[in-house]
């Protein structure tokens, strides 16, 4: 477990990453985490979880669709 500190930026307060943590995350400065919530309270990820619920969408319509996009890919 990692421990977070909070700090004053401007008139916003923030959440300071240790590098372990930009790491592990592979992100850098300027990339856009998200904050989850979850069962057993918040996690901070890289992945926008909407995005994961459009392509859960999207591959049941391809699937679906499979015959259509395979003749449209011709």
């Amino acid at each position: 477990m990692l421990a977070l500190k909070i700090a004053q930026i401007g008139n916003s307060l923030g959440l300071v990453l240790p590098k372990e943590a930009v790491n592990r995350l592979k992100v850098g400065k300027g990339d856009v985490v998200y904050l989850t919530e979850a069962a057993d309270g918040y996690r901070i990820t890289p992945y926008d979880p909407g995005f994961e619920e459009q392509m859960e969408k999207a591959r049941a319509i391809m699937k679906r669709r499979r015959n259509a996009l395979r003749e449209l890919a011709k």
